[in-house]
């Protein structure tokens, strides 16, 4: 088995489930071994036709059907009790890992692909899987099963026995020689398929890209040379895996055959009185003695197979758990301090004090933001502005807490948010993406999402809020109209407004929307933003925004240039205090000369 102190709590969880099923293993064990000893006495009845034959071979016929029922009801017990704590144990892992998926950082993200991740999730956690049910099966039998095998053959016959135990070594050694190599190649093996998963997954989430450019045959081509590689690791694999199975089938077959010829001679010499010697030990069996000896050796087969699989299924489960387990012991970088601060009752106050920040994998000396020094009252919406990759999505991610910063440099009501406890800290702003992503599920689910008992009325005022009601009364399913993947049968401007109705409903002090009314017309968006002023009075907005005229009517407006503040004021002030405000007017304006003039 494997052992680690991710599976062992699994192991100690199911260890009622794990001891049954190996007690009816063992009981099958034992008690099929009385099978050869029932076939030898059947075969020397029928040579000495005792004179109660009749009565002999019928109590051995109870004897195999008794042994035939307590097998069947063994192997039932130990099939539902191992094969159903391995997939107990497959479970618990994967939740495990799905609850740390939670928990660790964008920055793991971005150094890992998803088209990985999801393949821990899925082979590697079925071969762990594997070893845990099967080949717990397999170390019993090869143990238990061999020794009771052995100690029945070497009773009989010590030194015929002898010749049985030969591809047991050669097995065993071979195993040991090649589990460590067969180990590599599946770790290979894994390798090449996160790369095939990797590629499957970005072409299936770009397939309108892909369709738009006409590059279907491009990449029919990549994944084709990437399925190829794929294909030989998996052949490699095999080869030496087939090869394995085979040379162990050819050791038995070899040594069977050895068995039958020297036992048979051994038969024969008894008869007619002139035994044969092996290591001084003289040899004296009958026919059913053979038959029965033979029959441990072929129920020895199965041990020694056993062994044979347990080193290529250890092997992959070697790897695969290798690659689980640096999953779950991953470094946590997003994580609470102790004696967290939790948030409650807040007001809405922000302030960031000479801020600075430089994304994990990014050099030290490139700084998405620099000094960055401003303070938002609460219950005030204030806009925030400038050209685009000066910093403001980072700004408000680090709000989130998505990433680590230095301690003091962001303040949510006077308190440190590297203080605070990291639930309380989202729980309190209510955050619209700029990507607007929708889960595949039904438009009520995805505005529901904060909270799922939120009642009908309450999703449909959300909407109105953000102005998508009347788009969504016209689908023929109403608020049950499945999204889709990513929201994919909506348009742009629809999964906007679905994400701003999936913020409001959640009724946080905070309110964070980035560029989320870039694809609404003029009126809509006018809507929604007075709306906002109406519906989010005393509550802090922060409104991030391409269009100067998204902002305008805001409280006041943060200007960013290159990572820095330029300036924050009103829209009024900022037209004589902001080179870069003053420039976007300017060419909005121009924009809506040049539309007039085209109409």
């Amino acid at each position: 088995m494997l052992f680690n102190r991710h599976m062992f709590k699994y192991y100690m969880k199911y260890s009622w489930m794990y001891l049954l099923g190996i007690a009816a293993l063992i009981a099958v064990d034992y008690v099929q071994l009385w099978i050869p000893e029932f076939l030898g006495d059947i075969v020397n009845i029928i040579n000495d036709k005792p004179l109660d034959a009749e009565a002999q071979m019928q109590h051995i016929l109870i004897m195999i059907l008794v042994v035939a029922v307590v097998m069947f009801g063994g192997r039932m017990l130990w099939r539902f009790t191992l094969f159903n704590a391995s997939g107990r144990v497959e479970a618990g892992l994967r939740h495990e890992m799905f609850l740390k998926s939670e928990r660790l950082s964008q920055k793991y993200y971005h150094e890992n692909k998803v088209g990985s991740i999801m393949s821990w999730f899925t082979t590697d956690l079925e071969t762990i899987e594997e070893y845990a049910g099967f080949g717990v099966v397999n170390i019993v039998d090869a143990f238990f099963l061999g020794i009771l095998v052995i100690v029945k053959m070497v009773q009989l016959d010590w030194a015929l026995s002898i010749l049985a135990f030969i591809p047991m070594v050669l097995i065993i050694l071979w195993g040991f020689l090649i589990e460590t190599f067969m180990s590599k190649l599946w770790l290979e093996r894994q390798k090449n398929y996160d790369e095939l998963y990797d590629f499957s997954q970005e072409n299936f989430t770009g397939i309108r890209v892909i369709k738009a450019f006409v590059k279907e045959n491009a990449k029919l081509h990549a994944f084709a040379k990437i399925a190829r590689k794929n294909q030989l690791k998996n052949v490699s694999y095999a080869r030496i895996s087939v090869i394995f199975d085979g040379l162990i089938e050819v050791i038995i077959a070899a040594i069977a055959a050895m068995v039958l010829g020297f036992g048979g001679y051994a038969v024969y010499a008894t008869v007619i009185g002139e035994y044969m010697v092996i290591f001084g030990h003289t040899i004296e069996i009958d026919a059913g003695g053979l038959v029965t000896f033979f029959g441990y050796f072929d129920t020895l087969i199965w041990p020694m197979i056993a062994m044979g699989q347990i080193v290529s299924m250890r092997s992959r489960a070697k790897a695969s758990l290798k690659r689980v387990q640096a999953f779950l012991d991953a470094e946590e970088d997003i994580k609470n301090p102790e004696n967290a601060y939790v948030l409650e009752n807040v007001s809405g106050k922000i302030t960031f004090n000479h801020f600075s920040f430089s994304y994990p994998d990014a050099p030290v000396e490139v700084k998405s933001l620099k000094d960055v020094t401003f303070e938002i009252e609460a219950g005030e919406t204030i806009g925030i502005v400038g050209k685009i990759g000066c910093g403001k999505t980072t700004l408000v991610n680090s709000l989130l807490r998505l990433y680590n910063v230095d301690k003091g440099s962001i303040l949510i009501d006077g308190h440190d948010i590297m203080d605070c406890d990291i639930t309380s800290i989202r729980n309190a702003i209510a955050y619209v993406p700029q990507d607007n992503f929708l889960f595949s599920d039904k438009i009520y689910n995805n505005i529901a999402f904060s909270d799922r008992k939120k009642d009908p009325i309450s999703i449909q005022n959300a909407a109105i809020f953000a102005d998508v009601h009347d788009n969504i009364a016209a689908f023929k399913q109403g608020y049950d109209t499945i999204s889709g993947e990513r929201g994919v049968t909506l348009s742009g401007g629809q999964k906007q407004r679905i994400s701003i109705a999936r913020a409001y409903i959640k009724e946080s002090p905070i309110m964070i929307m980035d560029d989320s009314v870039s694809a609404v017309d003029v009126k809509t968006e006018e809507t929604i933003l007075r709306n906002i002023r109406e519906k989010r009075k005393g509550k802090t907005t922060i409104v991030i925004a391409s269009r100067v005229s998204t902002v305008s009517k805001l409280n006041r407006i943060l200007v960013l240039n290159d990572g820095m503040v330029e300036a924050f004021d009103t829209p009024e002030n900022l037209l004589n205090t902001s080179p870069t405000y003053k420039r976007m007017v300017y060419l909005q304006e121009l924009e809506k000369e040049v539309e007039g003039g085209a109409k």
